[in-house]
């Protein structure tokens, strides 16, 4: 099979004396950061039988060790405050049958410290791996959200023991859940016929003084980071070919996400909905305490990008949706990154007026359109003139661009960050990743 450097996008455009006035674009760094703890063929792995088994509730700070593989059978909860410990290296698989997951109640702790060489491994109890095989990771904690009352309920069709398990929310920004660092999370996302799907990771009321940084969500059929309120910052995440939502922020969540990137497949998208980044306030507006702060997101040096073999024609059948849905009643703003391949790069849900107190609210600012069908939307709305007018003047310095991937993000006369480039445009072509990007 003739092999396609298309992201080549990542990317991380222009520096210099380039377009793009001495910004780079995308995901950056000096170094290679996704090498080598990222995965982007967790199939192939088999990493043998569980010999531990988790199940029903965590009561004593606990620590889970490299040498055995752990098996999440049915809801698994860490409660009374304690402290869930996993050594670089660990593998946990969610059972298939009972669908595991693992929830960290409000007051306990997840200390998952993986390392570059060693990440931690969440996944599939099955061999022949699929999306949805088992829940997801749910963090919660006593952080604010914006429902009434200061605090919420998962409803997720969990079976805790007590509710008070699966509550969130609180009066506390800079609570403390844990960390997430070198963790990769396979194939989760199960289907509830009342709740919809588990997320990847869902952080809820997780405070500022949470870490999560260098995470990847890989094949989950629901969302691979969901944000429900809290106070958190996101770093070096990577979402991959997820069947819903990227990164989906709701109930008042404030959060700072950078240097992250997206990567959408139009071939498993979810027909109800499968954004790069999905920006809410609320599901109900007279369910939302207006006292409260609504939902803020600051982004910087993002890569969104949809990844096809032939990405006009995906387009053009349907398969295709926009990268990024912004709801009424809250605060985003994008910088420094690219968006590439949708349709369009952005919607505006209808509610929002399009008036000079909205815009300043919805910022994009350095940032890179290309290969999009339209850029930036109001739901219901053909005619975008005045948005492209908007964020198309030169104050924002948008680039909009029709170039092939291929041509538009190499940029072979880099030399501030040549092994980054060159190894990134190895790691997905077409829609298949290269086997030898993988282990450079």
């Amino acid at each position: 099979m003739k092999k396609i450097t298309l992201t080549s996008f990542f990317f991380l455009l222009t520096l210099g004396s380039c377009m793009f006035a001495q910004q780079e674009k995308g995901i950056t760094g000096y170094n290679n950061w996704l090498n080598p703890w990222t995965d982007f063929r967790p199939n192939n792995p088999n990493y043998g039988e569980p010999t531990q088994i988790l199940t029903g509730e965590i009561t004593e700070n606990t620590v889970l060790t490299k040498r055995n593989i752990y098996l999440l059978l049915g809801d698994v909860f860490v409660t009374d405050s304690t402290t869930l410990t996993i050594e670089p290296g660990t593998v946990i698989l969610g059972d298939f049958k009972t669908k595991g997951s693992l929830t960290i109640s409000r007051g306990s702790k997840i200390i998952a410290e993986g390392l570059v060489t060693d990440p931690i491994i969440f996944t599939s109890s099955k061999t022949d791996k699929k999306q949805g095989d088992w829940g997801g990771l749910f963090i919660l904690g006593d952080a604010p959200i914006n429902t009434f009352g200061n605090v919420s309920s998962l409803n997720y069709g969990l079976n805790p023991a007590l509710t008070e398990t699966i509550s969130y929310g609180g009066d506390d920004p800079f609570s403390n859940s844990g960390v997430l660092k070198y963790v990769r999370v396979e194939y989760a996302g199960k289907h509830t016929k009342d709740f919809g799907n588990f997320s990847g990771i869902t952080l809820a009321g997780v405070g500022l003084k949470t870490t999560i940084n260098n995470v990847m969500v890989s094949y989950c059929q629901g969302n691979s980071f969901n944000v429900l309120g809290g106070e958190v910052v996101l770093s070096q995440t990577i979402s991959y070919r997820s069947s819903k939502n990227d990164y989906y922020f709701n109930y008042g969540a404030q959060c700072h996400i950078d240097n992250s990137l997206a990567v959408r497949s139009p071939y498993i998208s979810s027909p109800d909905g499968s954004r790069c980044i999905y920006v809410s306030s609320y599901d109900l507006k007279e369910n939302a305490d207006t006292t409260k702060k609504e939902t803020f997101v600051n982004a910087e040096n993002l890569t969104l990008v949809n990844v096809s073999k032939d990405i006009k024609s995906d387009i053009q059948v349907g398969l295709v949706q926009e990268a990024i849905f912004i709801g009424p009643d809250v605060s985003f703003s994008i910088d420094k990154s690219v968006i590439s391949g949708f349709k369009p790069a952005v919607i505006l849900d209808d509610n929002i007026a399009i008036n000079s107190e909205n815009l300043e609210k919805i910022q994009f600012q350095q940032s890179y359109f290309n290969n999009c069908s339209g850029n930036i939307f109001r739901k219901g709305y053909s005619n975008n003139d005045d948005l492209e007018s908007w964020y198309g003047s030169r104050a924002f310095d948008n680039v909009y661009s029709k170039g092939p991937d291929s041509e538009t993000f190499i940029d072979s006369e880099n030399s501030r960050y040549p092994d980054f480039r060159l190894r990134i445009n190895k790691i997905i072509a077409s829609n298949e990743v290269i086997e030898e990007g993988n282990n450079e």
